[in-house]
């Protein structure tokens, strides 16, 4: 089987849960590559409903073998009672079925810390983080100040490397924030009872890789946040401290040489974003309302009111190209079955021009949407599993996104559960 990447096309939040939990029983390993805990997956099973942060989804699936790879962030605490959580609802997590790429960076105490005090200092002009210390933890490692995951394994270097980051950061916290120091035997006391529990884990993530596409095994990248909170080509500064691109999966997973076979992107049928930045056709007031209750829109790992919008597809075009989709994956269409009618976002309105180009992130604040309205089909379709089964006006929908952004929708999900899906 082709080795196959689980990406977001827009702002993340795209229900890309339900589409990797559905795919990752079709391969041997699922890898997250990217992020740390600032998102995640909600995925539906026999087992419940679990909103997964940092554990990759096919962790459902007996027989895969689940890495975070070399390009994540790994929050001690938050990992081991998120395994601790899924074993209490019968789920095997094993260092046979999970590893740890020790090249992984290590998310302290500090990130967290230093996430809410500079969006504090910023005041009205923050981020709108997580606060889960993603953006510290990136810039120490491109400082090359972070913990790699791997240092639990040698204790005279992790206690040297963690003295010069806690010295050069405290710097900064009591000058910069005006916070007491940062304690290096609480934070080392801390990272012995988390560590200790996670070290069973680690592994070389490359040579694990390479065994098993050596010898025919199949990956499933799984990736986290979309295209448009991408660090180089997202909305700027409003998004992630990685890249959730397709093409940095080999990259972040361990194997730099390893393919990417195939891109399934997932798109809603409208659209959803959260957190702070410039979001065209954000809708306010009563019809905000209904769409965000109609889809439960609320963030997986902070809970955060999302912010919503018709489906624009001048955005998902672009992050269709970002990603170089061969697929998509539409989710929630059953939200809208409630709607007479549905507006969708075919171009922009920019300095008065129209353009179906996604523009530098400063211009998005002046970029106003131009609709074409399009039929509802006012009835539930949570039943359907067959292309057949979709009214005329559901299909119409779907044709008329895919002929805009230029890209196959063979997934058409009509509900959370693994197989409430129709394949085209």
């Amino acid at each position: 089987m082709a080795n196959c990447a689980i990406v977001g096309i827009n702002w993340g939040d795209e229900g890309k849960g339900r589409m990797v939990d559905y795919f990752a029983g079709q391969y041997d390993v699922v890898v997250r590559y990217q992020g740390g805990n600032n998102a995640g997956h909600t995925v539906i099973n026999e087992y419940g409903k679990f909103a997964l942060n940092l554990l990759p989804s096919g962790i459902f699936h007996k027989g895969t073998v689940n890495l975070l790879g070399a390009g994540t962030v790994v929050d001690l605490k938050h990992l081991c009672k998120e395994i601790e959580h899924l074993r209490e609802a019968g789920v095997e997590v094993t260092p046979e079925n999970l590893k740890i790429s020790d090249r992984a960076t290590m998310v302290l105490p500090v990130h967290p810390a230093q996430d809410r005090w500079e969006e504090e200092r910023l005041g009205k002009d923050h981020f709108g983080s997580t606060l889960r210390g993603i953006s510290p933890v990136y810039g120490d490692k491109y400082m090359k100040k972070a913990l790699q995951m791997g240092v639990l394994n040698h204790p005279e270097a992790l206690q040297t490397y963690l003295r010069r980051l806690l010295d050069w950061k405290n710097e900064v916290i009591v000058k910069g924030y005006n916070q007491h120091k940062i304690d290096f035997d609480e934070t080392m006391e801390w990272i012995e009872k988390y560590g200790s529990r996670l070290k069973p884990y680690l592994c070389d993530a490359g040579e694990l890789l390479e065994v098993a596409t050596s010898s025919g095994k199949s990956v499933m990248f799984e990736a986290q946040l979309g295209a448009l909170r991408d660090i180089n080509y997202g909305i700027y500064p409003f998004t992630s401290s990685s890249s959730p691109l397709a093409a940095e999966a080999p990259v972040g997973c361990g194997l730099p040489s390893i393919k990417v076979d195939e891109v399934v992107g997932v798109t809603k049928a409208y659209s959803t974003c959260v957190g702070e930045g410039p979001f065209v056709g954000e809708l306010h007031g009563d019809a905000a309302f209904q769409l965000r209750e109609a889809g439960g829109e609320y963030g997986a790992a902070t809970g955060r009111p999302r912010r919503v919008a018709w489906m624009d597809l001048v955005a998902t075009r672009y992050g269709v190209k970002l990603q170089g989709a061969t697929a998509l994956a539409l989710t929630k269409m059953d939200i809208l079955s409630y709607l007479e009618e549905i507006p969708v976002c075919v171009k922009y309105v920019l300095d008065g021009k129209e353009t179906d180009r996604f523009p530098f992130t400063n211009d998005l604040y002046r970029c106003q949407c131009v609709y074409e309205t399009l039929p509802g089909w006012k009835c539930d379709i949570t039943e359907a599993r067959k292309w057949e089964d979709l009214p005329k006006a559901a299909q119409d929908y779907v044709t008329f996104i895919e002929e805009h952004v230029g890209c196959h929708i063979q997934y058409v999900s009509v509900g959370p559960e693994r197989e409430q899906l129709i394949i085209r």
